[in-house]
């Protein structure tokens, strides 16, 4: 009787106590299995616990949807930023090829001619460069006396350095306005093509294998912590600039299939050492990937880029030609994986989640007269302590500096070297090609 009553006054408990009270039992699950099922063996060492963490953190932030995401999640672990081993276009020290090597993992191969790929574009090229040698002379011409520039020198590097890149860039944008105009109607890639001009590129990566600095040593030992020599990640952050660069909606083929990436004969110095001990800096600083171009933009893959090289005159001269020359090559490996590093982060891949295709560009290095031309393919971009056995290799080809010209004479070229311009001309004529796999698996649809 007291229990009608309450079904009156609260109407809704009246229901769900007849449903609880109706509800069909559950069928009974069978508890046994064909075969025995054990919970996975885990090592509970604290080591190995930090170790899951950082594999979950990695997973966490391979599956982000946005490029923008995966970059804020990527300085989330340090508020403030990290404190970053800084590698600047505009310096290179004494003896820094083993380091940028590594940094890079880039295996450098010197070539005298181009890579098996362009000898497709040979013969193209070549009829390429009989057409559009008598404008490049007269262009060069023009440049360098038929126009005076005013030029104002900036305080943070020498004014010979300065006034040789300047040149260079006013060569670089007339030899590529030349190719450009004569390969317009005759490959497609190239009409299509986007231009741009003081392109800013940047870089952000971790480095395992690295000796811890002495401060952090002195601190773990104080504290008792085990393994205060271990090695530790490094934080890297690659700061550049291209006079010019050309991209394309569409990426280049490889330079060599993506299998040989982990061929054993590719090797890389290993470079453990603190790198303050041959020059290079650290700075407090968030970590950023800029190709030069927001994300979502149409055309997102590089072709060329043109840097200058008047660095090199602000070395010592006790540095001698030998080191000056792996130096240009130190240049193109920052160059070429930085740019294609932050490339590679626009389709959803970072420092933990690797690359699962390669990607390439072409580089050059000039000062107007001489010519340092490089292909850079890019397989691997994880190289934290956790992937420090990862087999696969970058793989870098560079010519040593070749003249497109011997001198400037009467207002006249004297000694164009035809070998030098069809090669630039053979880079405008890597066609790029569509891929048959997801170039974006890491990213939302």
């Amino acid at each position: 009787m007291y229990l009608n009553r309450v079904h009156r006054t609260f109407p809704r408990l009246k229901h769900i106590i007849t449903r609880s009270q109706s509800q069909a039992a559950l069928a009974e699950q069978n508890e046994y299995t064909e075969s025995p099922e054990y919970p996975p063996i885990l090592d509970m060492s604290s080591k190995a616990k930090s170790k899951r963490q950082r594999a979950d953190v990695h997973q966490k932030i391979q599956k982000l949807n946005t490029v923008e995401e995966k970059q804020i999640a990527l300085n989330m672990p340090r508020y403030y930023g990290f404190r970053c081993i800084m590698l600047n276009e505009n310096k290179v020290p004494y003896n820094a090829m083993p380091l940028i090597q590594y940094y890079t993992r880039s295996h450098f191969i010197p070539i005298d001619k181009l890579p098996e790929v362009y000898a497709e574009t040979a013969d193209s090229a070549a009829i390429v460069t009989k057409e559009i040698k008598s404008f490049v002379e007269e262009a060069i011409v023009l440049e360098n006396d038929g126009i005076e520039y005013n030029f104002t020198a900036a305080p943070d590097k020498t004014e010979a350095s300065q006034k040789e890149d300047a040149f260079a860039k006013r060569i670089v944008k007339q030899i590529n306005r030349i190719i450009t105009n004569n390969l317009t109607d005759k490959v497609p890639h190239i009409l299509s093509a986007q231009v741009d001009y003081d392109v800013r590129h940047e870089a952000f990566w971790f480095v395992g294998g690295i000796e811890p600095p002495h401060q952090v040593v002195t601190w773990k030992k104080q504290h008792n912590i085990k393994d205060a020599n271990e090695s530790i990640d490094r934080p890297v952050q690659y700061i550049g600039s291209s006079m010019l660069t050309v991209r394309s909606k569409l990426p280049l083929k490889p330079l060599v299939p993506y299998s040989e990436a982990s061929n054993p004969e590719f090797k890389v110095p290993e470079f453990t050492y603190v790198p303050g001990c041959i020059g290079y800096m650290e700075d407090h600083r968030h970590g950023t990937n800029i190709p030069g171009y927001w994300p979502g933009d149409f055309d997102e893959y590089g072709l060329i880029s043109y840097h200058g090289r008047g660095q090199i005159l602000d070395r010592k001269a006790s540095f001698g030609p030998e080191d000056n020359l792996e130096a240009l090559h130190c240049l193109a490996m920052k160059a070429s994986f930085g740019w294609l590093l932050a490339q590679a982060n626009y389709q959803g891949f970072t420092t933990f989640n690797d690359l699962t295709y390669p990607l390439v560009t072409q580089t050059v290095f000039t000062n107007g007269q001489l010519w340092s031309l490089y292909s850079y393919q890019l397989n691997t971009i994880t190289m934290h302590n956790d992937e420090i056995n990862n087999p696969k290799h970058n793989l870098c080809f560079g010519t040593k500096p070749l003249k497109l010209y011997d001198c400037i004479e009467d207002g006249k070229v004297k000694g164009l070297n035809e070998d030098v311009l069809k090669m630039i001309v053979q880079f405008y004529l890597n066609a790029p090609e569509e891929r048959e796999h997801d170039m974006k698996p890491y990213l939302g649809k």
